[in-house]
């Protein structure tokens, strides 16, 4: 139901291309090692596996992309008040810079709107440019600042609050 990326790249990036075959389903509590893994070596500071287990409890909309039966990525985000929250994204390193990330975003996206959402929060840290990259590609402004919301070396970084308002249907 998420539609496959626009563009490939070129046939000599073969096991990429396979890659951009994954698949995305709901995480399951038997993901979450995987999920805690890649976590891990995506950020710094990284949410534990309890985290994982407490958003899957919750009932958070938790995604996983797939491929081969291996996880490589994936999405949490909460809905509520008509109001949808990405709390994490992540993809493993072989996973990155195919558009997957993106794809698990846009399906989340989807997800929200149907949920009733009239848009969606984000926080993200001013130092990861690639995030900040791809959030501005998908339709998303910022909204302000959260002075020391990150723990980072040394103290805390801010976190630059982003937005995506979807359009009403009719």
């Amino acid at each position: 139901s998420c539609p496959t990326p626009r563009r490939l790249r070129p046939p000599a990036m073969s096991a990429e291309l396979r890659v951009v075959q994954a698949r995305i389903r709901e995480m399951r509590q038997t993901d979450v090692t995987a999920v805690a893994t890649i976590e891990q070596a995506a950020y710094e500071f990284p949410w534990s596996p309890g985290i994982f287990r407490d958003c899957l409890l919750a009932g958070y909309t938790s995604l996983v992309l797939e491929h081969s039966g291996k996880v490589i990525g994936y999405g949490i985000m909460s809905v509520a008040a008509g109001e949808a929250h990405l709390l994490n994204l992540a993809l493993s390193e072989s996973a990155r810079r195919m558009g997957n990330a993106r794809r698990l975003l846009e399906h989340l996206m989807e997800l929200a709107r149907l949920a009733g959402a009239d848009g969606m929060y984000l926080e993200v840290r001013p130092s990861n440019s690639r995030a900040l990259a791809l959030y501005e590609r998908a339709g998303f402004e910022p909204l302000g600042r959260r002075r020391g919301y990150y723990r980072a070396r040394g103290g805390t970084e801010d976190a630059v609050v982003l937005v995506h308002r979807f359009r009403q249907r009719r």
